[in-house]
């Protein structure tokens, strides 16, 4: 039977792992905590399967977290950026509890960010919801969301601001996903 003869800081957040006294791989240090093996363990199946069970979580925890880095993510976004990592289902769905629970992962916090960047931009309340929706944001949040914003009427206002002719207006708002009611109120020439 193998026996880990050392474990040797290799970088932060690696261990370099050595196998009867010749090194073996490095791996991240919280998958050997995790895994319960330390130096002169020998590595039996069983410890092997915990490792790569930890090894296996810990690649999970990495793709998700660097995805999260970038940007905040809905779950139904992190679901899908871990699947087409090829993270295996059982994997992912731990890897999203997990980052759920230490509060990294939230759609009322998503929807409510997105929300506010969309309406900041210029969109209207329909195109705002699609875009949530197409993120996997539960409809319910989406509207609480949209509800928080400054009024879609306020919002087309000062878009069309500078913008004279109705016909323009109403294409400009019709395009950025505001309603008929905007529409007709801000553009109302062009629309008769």
């Amino acid at each position: 039977m193998p026996r880990l003869t050392a474990l040797r800081r290799a970088r932060p957040g690696l261990v370099a792992l050595e196998l009867d006294g010749r090194p073996w791989r490095t791996v991240p240090d919280d998958a050997v905590a995790r895994a319960g093996i330390a130096a002169g363990d020998e590595l039996d199946r069983a410890a092997l399967r915990r490792l790569r069970a930890e090894l296996v979580r810990a690649r999970g925890l990495r793709v998700a977290t660097r995805a999260l880095a970038r940007r905040d993510l809905s779950a139904a976004e992190l679901d899908a950026r871990l699947e087409r990592a090829r993270v295996a289902p059982a994997v992912a769905a731990d890897v999203a509890e997990t980052l759920g629970r230490a509060g990294l992962v939230d759609d009322e916090r998503f929807a409510a960010g997105r929300a506010a960047q969309l309406a900041a931009r210029g969109w209207g309340d329909a195109a705002i919801a699609a875009r949530l929706e197409g993120a996997g944001v539960e409809e319910a949040l989406a509207r609480a969301a949209i509800a928080a914003l400054e009024p879609e009427a306020a919002r087309a206002e000062t878009l069309v601001r500078a913008v004279d002719d109705p016909f323009r207006r109403a294409r400009l708002l019709a395009r950025k996903g505001f309603g008929e009611e905007t529409l007709e109120r801000l553009a109302g020439a062009a629309l008769d």
